[in-house]
């Protein structure tokens, strides 16, 4: 991955607040809007979510998961050259009283602050986006697949 490449992905994770969330519903590709955040450390991706949601009894029944960001439509950039990144992980509930909730939702309360109420709606909870693989396109004809251990360094930098 270029430095050029790096940079316009940390810009991509840090900028844009939603993905799409692709799970399987009833045996059928699903996708959904949601919000997220990044752990501080590491490469798990921070969603809170209402039980009530189908993609949540998605993830619940098959906590295989596909996020997707990208970059917002700009003059003069097509679609093809627009930055992206497709995760492919699992959905993992996080337990609420543990260290790992905690944290979880210290990173989403510092990206969402006006979420706070919504933490104490007994429906919702944290999940993490566990990356598995990554696939990364800087641009038109710029694509790579990563690990998360790249992802993690990426991250970590700058």
């Amino acid at each position: 991955m270029t430095p050029t490449h790096a940079q316009t992905l940390r810009d991509l994770l840090r900028t844009q607040e939603v993905a799409a969330l692709g799970t399987l519903h009833q045996g059928q590709p699903y996708v959904s809007m949601v919000p997220f955040a990044l752990r501080p450390v590491g490469t798990d991706f921070i969603i809170h979510v209402s039980q009530l949601a189908a993609h949540t009894k998605d993830m619940l029944a098959s906590p295989q998961v596909s996020l997707l960001v990208i970059a917002p439509p700009t003059p003069g950039v097509i679609a093809q050259e627009l930055a992206r990144i497709t995760v492919r992980g699992e959905a993992v509930q996080l337990a609420g009283g543990t260290s790992e909730h905690a944290a979880a939702k210290a990173a989403y309360l510092t990206r969402f602050p006006q979420s706070e109420m919504m933490f104490g709606f007994s429906d919702f909870s944290l999940f993490a986006i566990v990356p598995g693989s990554i696939r990364f396109v800087g641009g038109f004809a710029q694509a790579t697949t990563i690990s998360p251990e790249k992802l993690a360094e990426v991250l970590s930098q700058g």
